[in-house]
């Protein structure tokens, strides 16, 4: 069966919108990868300032190839943005600006196993 990915974002009140505009602006990066089955944000309503993103993946290898790949290259991108001294592009590729700071305070990436699942019955 299927494997989870969820990564728990620590996020200050005043950068939801933030991250929730970045996440709609990276729209299609994780789906079209081989393996890839599904993908959510969750906003918390309450006791918790931790997103969740969840994703859920035909098996490990599957995940580790996408991280090894297309999200290692795009971090890459992003970090070597960060190398230099001067104003670097933002994440958005408009130029000029300094890179935006990450939303997120803090994030711890946990791994299930899909043991059991169910479809609504119709």
């Amino acid at each position: 069966m299927s494997i989870v990915k969820i990564n728990a974002l620590t996020v200050p009140a005043d950068q939801r919108e933030v991250l929730e505009s970045r996440f709609a602006a990276r729209k299609g990066f994780v789906e079209s990868a081989d393996g890839f089955e599904w993908f959510e944000l969750l906003r918390p309503l309450e006791g918790t300032d931790r997103y969740l993103v969840y994703t859920r993946w035909r098996d490990e290898e599957s995940f580790q190839a996408w991280m090894n790949g297309p999200m290692k290259e795009a971090h890459q991108r992003a970090k070597g943005a960060d190398s230099g001294t001067e104003a670097k592009p933002a994440e958005s590729g408009t130029g000029g600006e300094e890179r935006p700071k990450p939303a997120a305070t803090d994030s711890e990436t946990w791994s299930f196993e899909v043991v059991q699942q169910a479809p609504p019955k119709k």
